[in-house]
């Protein structure tokens, strides 16, 4: 009975790892999102870029 109870019990080890785990998949989140913010930033300026080139505010093919 003991060992059938003590494979039910969480060794610290194991609620490390679970706590870093969750710390880690956070961290990712957030990452993935500035990531995202940036290419959007990044995206803007080109096309900001790439409409001041044309000399007017129009899309070229408009």
């Amino acid at each position: 009975m003991a060992k059938a109870l003590f494979g039910h019990v969480v060794a610290p080890a194991q609620l490390r790892l679970v706590e870093e785990n969750a710390v880690l998949r956070t961290r990712v989140r957030r990452l993935e999102q500035e990531l995202a913010e940036l290419r959007a930033q990044r995206d803007a300026a080109i096309a900001h870029e790439l409409l001041s080139l044309t000399g007017s505010g129009e899309p070229a093919l408009a």
